[in-house]
């Protein structure tokens, strides 16, 4: 009867508990990739149009060119572009190829467009310092290419490493979302300070 009652009562104890109660590796690595922060994708602002020879000269519109995806031909500077020299920049045939899906529905009219580039893939949790009732994770991602463009213009296999706060609640751990404690770092945070694993 002893036993019985010991059975039931651990049992009791284990279903009291969430599986949010205990910070483990799995928790945190569903927290960090499940976050809006952690699924921003990362974006390239492409101009057409008429651009200062500085810009055109960045090394993604290097890339771009070398791709021969666009073009760039002189053009006098209009009064809100600055430095001189500007160039005026157009898709090539093969650049609309390119640039189709990804610019699908945009205004034609706009020579500005945000292009998607990428999306974070968490590759390990590497370590959990707890506190009470917070906790410091420290994280590795890479950016994963999520088109043509972005295959062209992100370094495939570079791992970043970062460290995030957790927090402790009535229902169970949480990711520090944005920066409104003392010395707890935010994720979105956390993803701006990464530094490169090598």
């Amino acid at each position: 009867m002893k036993r019985l009652v010991s059975t039931l009562l651990a049992l009791g104890v284990l279903l009291a508990c969430s599986p949010r109660d205990y910070l483990t590796r799995r928790l945190a690595a569903d927290l960090i990739a499940g976050s809006d922060a952690f699924n921003a994708p990362q974006q390239f602002w492409l101009r057409t149009g008429v651009i200062s020879n500085k810009d055109f000269a960045a090394p993604e519109y290097l890339v771009l060119q070398r791709r021969g995806w666009i073009i760039g031909s002189n053009a006098p500077c209009p009064p809100e572009v600055s430095p001189p020299p500007c160039s005026d920049v157009t898709l090539t045939p093969l650049g609309v190829d390119a640039f189709h899906d990804i610019l699908k529905g945009a205004d034609p009219s706009k020579q500005s467009f945000a292009v998607p580039v990428a999306r974070r893939a968490l590759v390990a949790i590497t370590g959990i310092s707890r506190n009470g009732n917070s906790a410091d994770v420290e994280f590795t991602f890479q950016w994963v290419p999520s088109s043509e463009v972005g295959a062209a213009l992100i370094t495939s296999g570079l791992q970043y490493r970062s460290t995030v706060s957790f927090k402790r609640f009535d229902d169970g751990w949480r990711v520090i979302q944005n920066t409104d404690s003392h010395n707890n770092q935010s994720l979105e945070d956390a993803l701006k300070a990464a530094l490169p694993t090598s």
